[in-house]
């Protein structure tokens, strides 16, 4: 079996039994596909030809082509996850991904967005949706429900009808690796969604019913023309809303996530629970927030006090 055959074997394990999204898994057939091309290149299509020198030089090639250190870094990590495969498979007599080392990837601390800025973004939200404009609507719940349960955007687009427990007050969500977690939402996020899915979305509905498009019938959010809302059409809309708030830094829906986040810890929140709120898998991931927190008190300390 060659590598190419190989290469789709292993996607469709890390598809199927190891339950990657996507998107993942396209970012590990675009840098895998590179490496067999550079194995190629070397002269040889057998798998055994995957050793320690040739996947540091292949690091090194990138290193010299100037790619950053988290695309050095990731590169590293797909290497790592097919050579693993291919031992378990008895195609390697040793993995060489073991001992492959690559650059940290650089860590920047995510910007966020101060209480008052969301505040004032939501208010502004809710007076363009004083007339009941059904798009203007789903734009507060939708916004509302970023902020209140820190979801990641392919989390709410996600969303099904039954997926939300109005009663409870609690959406079902399915994250990362198809795991799926519970997430509470508050009074303001419910009284949105409730307006959006009584009121508004009934009327995208009707509105949508005499295209020729099908209507998503499950589906929470819903474009004009009733189908499933996509991830750009809310990254357009974030963005909208974060280039009125001068200095949020990223003006993805992910800076609502982060400011969530940061300021559940501001208010005291225990950092395994906020782990388990954004559905990471380790708790490292989940601590660069504590760091947020604390650069917010210093930057707060320089300010204010007479001393600092």
């Amino acid at each position: 079996m060659n590598l190419d055959q190989l290469l789709d074997d292993y996607l469709s394990h890390v598809a199927v039994e190891r339950g990657y999204s996507p998107h993942t898994v396209a970012a590990y057939r675009s840098d895998l596909v590179e490496l067999i091309s550079f194995t190629e290149a070397r002269g040889s299509t057998d798998a055994a030809a995957i050793d320690l020198p040739l996947l540091r030089d292949w690091l090194w090639t990138a290193t010299e082509r100037g790619l950053a250190r988290s695309s050095i870094a990731r590169r590293a990590a797909s290497a790592r996850g097919f050579t693993a495969w291919l031992s378990r498979r008895g195609l390697l007599e040793a993995d060489p991904g073991v001992r492959l080392k690559a650059p940290r990837a650089q860590r920047t601390l995510p910007r966020v967005v101060t209480e008052q800025a969301v505040t004032d973004a939501l208010a502004a939200l809710s007076a363009r949706a004083a007339d009941d404009a059904p798009t203007e609507v789903r734009d507060l719940a939708i916004i509302e429900l970023l902020y209140a349960s820190a979801l990641r955007v392919s989390e709410l687009v996600g969303l099904d009808l039954d997926d939300i427990d109005r009663r409870r007050r609690v959406v079902r969500v399915l994250g990362k690796g198809s795991k799926e977690r519970m997430v509470p939402y508050g009074a303001p996020a419910a009284r949105a969604i409730d307006r959006y899915l009584d009121v508004a979305r009934p009327k995208i509905v009707a509105s949508a019913s005499i295209a020729p498009a099908p209507v998503a019938a499950n589906a929470v959010f819903l474009g004009a023309r009733g189908g499933r809302m996509g991830v750009r059409s809310v990254y357009r809309l974030v963005a909208a809303i974060l280039a009125e708030i001068p200095g949020t830094g990223p003006s993805g829906p992910h800076a609502f996530r982060h400011t969530a986040a940061t300021h559940l810890l501001d208010g005291g929140a225990d950092l395994r629970a906020v782990q388990e709120f954004l559905g990471h898998a380790s708790l490292g991931t989940t601590q660069i927030y504590t760091h947020v927190s604390s650069e917010r008190l210093k930057q707060s300390y320089r300010t204010a006090h007479p001393r600092a």
